[in-house]
This record gives C-alpha cells, structure tokens and sequence, in this order.
C-alpha cells in the first residue's frame, strides 16, 4: 500500500517538463474559438448597406469580419470622414450574435467621434475625439487595421487627438494583428507637406 501510495505521489510531480530560468514567450494559450462567423451570416452585397470590414479582437488576435453599414447622407464633411466614422461606429457597436458565439469581442468603447484634420496637419489626417495614446492598446490596433484596408485611408493611417499634439501615421502589420494588445507600431510624428 505504501508502495502504491509512493508511485502515485511520484507519477503526478514527476512530469516530464523541467523548469527554467529564463522566461519563455510561448505566445497565447491556445483557443477552441473559431474566429469564423458562419457563411450563412456573412453579408453579401445584396445586404441592405455599404460592405464593411472591420477588424475585431477572437482568441487574442485581430480577425476581419464583414458587415453591413449605412453611410449617412449628410453633406456636410468628406466621404472618407464619413466612412471613417462608420468604421468607428461599427468597431463601437457589439459584437452580432454570430460573432459572439464565433469568439469576436471589441475593445473600442465610446463615444468615440472622427474629424477631419486641421489645416496644419497632413493631408489624410483623422482626428479622433480622444488621444489614440490614451486608448487601450487592442482599441487603437482594431481602429489602426480597420482604417489601414478601407477607403477611408490611402493605407497609411494619421491620426491625431483632440489637442494640440502633432498627428501620427500608425502601422498594422502582422505583429499588431497577432499581438494588438502590444503597443502599436507608428512612424513618429508626421508633419504637413509644404
């Protein structure tokens, strides 16, 4: 019995796995989310509304999902403002049922509102209504990739706050999709062209 007793004790402290020293970055723990809206819920163009992607936040990465937003009619700002502020609202809006069962969640909370840039910025520059440092890092990475592949871009994403600090051109690239609560890349400061 006392051998039996020993054995057990044995068998579950003796693993196999060794400890270390140095710390190990495995990356995230693996997800048994799908990170897939069904093909029956994916919009198609006969859906009422402008196709969208926005990128999203499932098993610790940033995946793209598709949906269906309206552009507002007003006329008083640009298209590409208007759509960067659709983009935003749609990042603001939860997640549909489909994407909350596929493990899609969004970290951008509100109110969140898009401006053009102000005459001293460079051209192409959003101006948010909250400094893009003072958000969450996964909320800037989910605004910064979704603005990168639409047209409300020209792929290079400036934004600016609502202060006086000069504009930045964020990057999305894989390391923000597969890590966004890293800080995003930026390419400095970017000044206006003369």
């Amino acid at each position: 019995m006392v051998a039996g007793v020993l054995t057990l004790a044995f068998c579950a402290t003796a693993c196999g796995i060794r400890t270390t020293s140095v710390p190990v970055d495995a990356g995230p723990a693996p997800s048994r989310m799908p990170c897939e809206v069904p093909r029956k819920d994916v919009i198609t163009q006969a859906s009422p509304g402008l196709p969208v992607r926005v990128y999203l936040e499932c098993a610790s990465e940033l995946a793209s999902v598709e949906r269906a937003a309206r552009l507002p009619d007003e006329k008083t700002t640009d298209t590409r403002v208007r759509l960067a502020q659709v983009l935003l609202d749609e990042l603001q809006a939860r997640p549909s049922a489909a994407e909350r069962e596929a493990g899609f969640t969004t970290e951008v909370r509100g109110p969140l509102v898009v401006s053009p840039g102000r005459s001293a910025d460079p051209a192409g520059t959003l101006r948010l209504s909250r400094q893009p440092e003072d958000l969450p890092a996964a909320a800037l990475a989910q605004i910064v990739c979704t603005f990168a592949e639409s047209a409300a871009t020209d792929g290079k994403v400036v934004l600016a706050g609502p202060g006086d600090y000069p504009a930045r051109a964020y990057v999305c690239g894989e390391e923000t999709k597969s890590r966004p609560d890293s800080s995003v890349p930026t390419l400095g400061p970017v000044t206006a062209s003369p």
